[in-house]
């Protein structure tokens, strides 16, 4: 049996890749932010001049795509060619194609398995918008971080990021391959009237009492 994971899906906005890096960090767990994978497949493709709406042509590099995916203490990082990338991954044309690359089947599989592989040997804190539905069905560690379009539209602007909340949705909600939605199973946390200190502290003690529930 692999080490817990816990789950933390939502959308664009919703606060849920600062609340799972300061989950994993008072759990000394491993945060993974699963959008930054997604994000560095579309930077890579929009610098091999590739369209990402050409499905086709994303397919064909995806098995030579130069990529690898490791750890800097206890955050996950994504590097090309040795190099570890990060201003890449928030670029204007970065955020407008992230959803439409994370729509394509073929792109998720390959980081779906990716993602897996953190978990063989240790307990991880995975962000995204896919993990308890896809990524860990079966883990009972499952949180839908959200909040109003409203708010989630004024962090966007906060962090100097132009690209529309409401279009974002659409895309994530409506894509065919494992879509953004919530787990059953999951708790909902909305974010919109909370501090993110609030947030952490209710999914930690939540987190907790499962842990001392199933020992």
């Amino acid at each position: 049996m692999n080490p817990p994971a816990i789950a933390i899906d939502g959308p664009a906005a919703s606060g849920k890749s600062t609340v799972a890096k300061l989950i994993a960090k008072e759990l000394g767990y491993t945060f993974i932010n699963t959008g930054a994978m997604y994000r560095a497949v579309t930077w890579y493709t929009l610098q091999q001049g590739i369209s990402p709406t050409d499905t086709e042509a994303v397919k064909g590099f995806l098995p030579t795509i130069p990529l690898s995916f490791g750890k800097d203490g206890s955050t996950s990082t994504v590097m090309c060619q040795g190099r570890v990338l990060n201003e890449e991954l928030t670029t204007p044309e970065t955020n407008q194609y992230v959803s439409t690359i994370a729509a394509i089947p073929e792109v998720r599989a390959l980081l779906v398995e990716k993602q897996r592989e953190y978990n063989t040997a240790e307990p991880v804190v995975m962000e995204g918008r896919d993990i308890g539905t896809v990524v860990f069905p079966n883990t009972p560690f499952k949180y839908f971080v959200t909040a109003s379009e409203e708010v989630r539209a004024a962090r966007r602007a906060a962090q100097g990021l132009t690209d529309s909340i409401a279009e974002r949705d659409r895309k994530d909600s409506a894509r065919a391959c494992a879509p953004l939605t919530q787990a059953e199973d999951a708790t909902l946390v909305d974010t919109s009237d909370l501090t993110i200190e609030q947030v952490v502290a209710q999914v930690v003690a939540d987190i907790r009492a499962k842990l001392e529930a199933n020992a």
